[in-house]
């Protein structure tokens, strides 16, 4: 067997609250689904089984992910379709499936423009962290990468070891809410060069003070979390999808983002509230709002749905996920 064919088989990973994201697209009108980050296809699959009215178009940055899926979601013939791509290009990927599906007896206008829902399951898998030649992890001593599309962009090993000491502090403190992120930036330049996950975690570990390494797990969490945020844009991207994802809903259609950092679910709570907003000033009894302040979406339900004592039991991953739900109102663009 290759190492490709054994990276695809053990490519297993456990989708967080699947049972919630299948029940959320429930009620969709039939049509296209977009998973924006397909992994192994877990939560594509369950869609897929439960609800026979949706197709998914599956996104993903990572080759290996988008060879795993392939595989994985070619049971379901012409309602899964894959793409190599990030998630804040569903637009782009749209058109390609367009261009893809047409054909003499289904012309380009009998496909549908309009989306009937969008998922993000924000974050890293279980098999980029449990490879360590991918970086991601201090558990699996490996080289310093951590980008999810290998093939470009600058590595995790490249932040560490030519950012400067204002630069580092900044990313502890912004994407890995590290209290302690002077001390680490100064070990990290003083230690450097830095060349494995291994060499990365001892050196966060002996940074941080002793007593702030009895609680809260491993010391290098926040600065692993911190640098795999930069190196993949993780938030600007986030940021970007969530401008335009919504306009491609059809009416009824759902977007159901999970999280596990607070600034990502910050960016996702404050966007979805935005859109939910009633600021309609248009005269009492002047039909449809013409001031554009009518909500644009409901949420469902209105605060985020977190996994159950025994998910977490099962999958300790679903202790810091949240899911957030909002719904089309209006025409879609």
């Amino acid at each position: 067997m290759s190492d490709a064919d054994d990276s695809t088989r053990n490519f297993r990973h456990v989708p967080v609250l699947r049972d919630e994201v299948v029940a959320a697209f429930a009620p969709v009108p039939p049509g296209w689904v977009v998973d924006g980050t397909l992994g192994g296809a877990g939560h594509a699959t369950a869609i897929l089984d439960a609800h026979p009215h949706l197709s998914v178009l599956g996104l993903d940055r990572d080759p290996l992910a988008v060879q795993v899926a392939t595989e994985r979601l070619a049971r379901f013939g012409d309602r899964a379709h894959v793409v190599h791509t990030r998630f804040d290009r569903i637009a782009d990927a749209m058109s390609l499936l367009r261009r893809t599906r047409t054909t003499a007896d289904t012309p380009e206008a009998e496909i549908p423009t309009g989306l009937s829902g969008i998922l993000l399951d924000l974050g890293v898998s279980s098999p980029q962290l449990d490879r360590g030649d991918r970086g991601f992890s201090y558990r699996n001593s490996g080289p310093l990468d951590m980008r999810m599309d290998p093939t470009t962009g600058r590595s995790a090993s490249d932040v560490v070891n030519e950012a400067d000491h204002g630069e580092l502090v900044r990313i502890l403190r912004r994407f890995g809410d590290e209290r302690h992120a002077d001390r680490v930036a100064r070990a990290i330049i003083e230690a450097r060069p830095i060349t494995t996950t291994a060499q990365l975690a001892d050196v966060v570990r002996d940074a941080i003070p002793a007593a702030a390494r009895r609680t809260g797990g491993h010391p290098a969490t926040r600065t692993f979390q911190a640098l795999r945020i930069e190196v993949n844009d993780e938030l600007a991207q986030l940021e970007a999808v969530l401008g335009d994802a919504l306009d491609l809903l059809v009416p009824g259609g759902r977007m159901a983002v999970i999280t596990y950092h607070s600034g990502e679910d910050r960016i996702v709570a404050r966007r979805f509230r935005d859109a939910a907003a009633d600021d309609c000033v248009c005269p009492p009894g002047s039909g449809s709002c013409r001031c554009g302040g009518a909500p644009s979406v409901k949420l469902v339900p209105r605060k985020a749905i977190t996994a159950s004592e025994d998910e977490i039991a099962a999958n300790p991953r679903a202790r810091s996920a949240r899911l957030r739900v909002a719904e089309q109102l209006g025409e879609a663009s």
